[in-house]
């Protein structure tokens, strides 16, 4: 009995020596490991406490709510470019210039044929006016009103076109001046005076300054457990900050996004 005591005692030593070396262990590992260093943009989402998850921790980056691309609808040299990358502009301000001297003059070619269709409205009026009194007197013949009706409807429809026509002119000349669709941010500049412009092309980006959104790719096997309005914690450690936010939209397709 004595000696049971002995060994039970010894195994008891060698359990807390062990438990106590799986603990020095388990210290200096600890002790290894460094911290993240990274700026990443971390959001944490709560979701519903029946849930075995309480939280979803993704990484994601802070971009503008609206944003522009400024381009041009003619094809043009860019005589003038007012701003850089950095500047604040605003609402209306102008930006640059495309060049419109072939619409200047079309434009004027479009003045002119105005002034002559409306001068051949009146004479045709005057026509109208005039053979309306004479089949009232009986004094022409009902062929002869139709006739004179007829070119004076055409007439008329000849002022309407150069008119349209000029509107035509006048809007894309509008074009040839880009201004800034919102108050922001040039944040990008893809373009100098001199360049050619094509349409469609940008020139300039701008970004809405005051409005700013978290972007965050979510694995696809997560998507289920977000819902639109929950609420979403923003941590940006590069300015060591914390803002509350919701989860404004979702996207359940990860087409483009690597299964995310």
């Amino acid at each position: 009995m004595h000696k049971y005591f002995q060994t039970k005692k010894a195994m008891q030593f060698i359990a807390v020596i062990g438990l106590f070396t799986l603990s020095a262990c388990s210290s200096g590992d600890k002790k290894e490991l460094k911290p993240n260093t990274d700026n990443a943009i971390v959001v944490t989402v709560s979701t519903p406490s029946g849930d075995l998850q309480q939280g979803l921790n993704i990484s994601g980056q802070i971009e503008a709510s609206q944003s522009a691309n400024i381009s041009t609808r003619v094809m043009g040299y860019i005589t003038m470019l007012k701003v850089k990358v950095g500047d604040r502009v605003s609402r209306g301000q102008v930006l640059a210039s495309i060049s419109n001297q072939d619409l200047l003059a079309k434009r004027a070619q479009t003045d002119a044929m105005i002034a002559e269709a409306d001068a051949n409205v009146k004479s045709a009026k005057k026509d109208f006016d005039r053979f309306t009194a004479l089949y009232s007197q009986q004094s022409a013949t009902a062929k002869e009103l139709d006739n004179v009706t007829l070119q004076y409807n055409a007439a008329k429809a000849r002022l309407e076109g150069a008119r349209q026509m000029r509107n035509e002119v006048n809007a894309q000349l509008g074009y040839t001046t880009l201004t800034a669709p919102f108050s922001g941010i040039v944040t990008q500049k893809l373009a100098d005076a001199g360049n050619m412009a094509n349409p469609g092309m940008p020139i300039l980006t701008i970004e809405q300054s005051g409005s700013y959104q978290v972007s965050a790719s979510v694995p696809e096997n997560m998507i289920s457990q977000l819902k639109q309005g929950d609420d979403a914690v923003i941590t940006i450690s590069a300015i060591n900050r914390t803002i509350n936010g919701k989860v404004a939209q979702l996207n359940e397709s990860s087409q483009y996004t690597g299964g995310q």
